[in-house]
């Protein structure tokens, strides 16, 4: 299969609906930290962005949306192509110029404060970031408090950013400037927002 014809397939097979999907479970996991949403494979992107990461970027992505791909989906010219020709939106030159940024490989990702923070005026300017992981159970566990959170929560996403509680505490001081996370595994997707408290278990 060459380039062009990957990337015209394997997009959303019902816009609109597929789209309403997706963006609900994001709000759902947004508003309840640490609750996993489960979402169908809608789209079938090619390798390596998965399905779970792949229909997040087509239904929150449009042409007013820079898009920022970590060196793994850089790489990939078909992944690139997919999502121009699916979502419009544009690719970003920096990190920092990125509404959106999709990380295949979390373990091997910039630092956090190098993405766009936002303003103190314009908060909702910052960076989304979509983590790619293999699952949200096998890692090192986080507890999770703040809004959202009725005491706490606990989630274990694999393979994530080196010294990625340390770099989050900083994160959340920046509030209300700072990153979001949505992790997509590949069976739902769970979300970090900004005001989401993080600790190791052991801490």
């Amino acid at each position: 299969m060459d380039v062009s014809t990957q990337a015209i397939d394997g997009g959303f097979a019902d816009p609109v609906f597929n789209a309403q999907t997706v963006f609900r479970a994001v709000m759902d996991a947004m508003a309840r930290p640490g609750t996993v949403q489960p979402l169908p494979a809608f789209a079938r992107p090619p390798a390596p962005l998965t399905a779970t990461a792949g229909a997040i970027a087509l239904a929150l992505c449009d042409n007013d949306t820079p898009l920022w791909l970590d060196p793994a989906l850089q790489a990939a010219a078909a992944v690139k192509t997919w999502l121009g020709f699916h979502s419009g939106a544009p690719m970003a030159n920096t990190p920092a110029d990125a509404h959106f940024a999709l990380i295949a490989s979390p373990a091997e990702m910039m630092a956090l404060d190098g993405f766009s923070q936002g303003t103190q005026d314009y908060p909702d300017r910052s960076t989304t970031l979509i983590l790619q992981v293999s699952d949200l159970f096998s890692g090192a566990p986080l507890l999770l408090q703040g809004p959202g959170i009725e005491a706490s929560a606990t989630i274990a996403p694999a393979a994530m950013p080196r010294h990625f509680v340390e770099q989050w505490k900083q994160n959340i001081k920046r509030f209300p400037r700072g990153i979001d996370i949505i992790l997509a595994a590949p069976d739902g997707i769970a979300c970090l927002p900004r005001t989401t408290r993080i600790k190791t278990m052991e801490a």
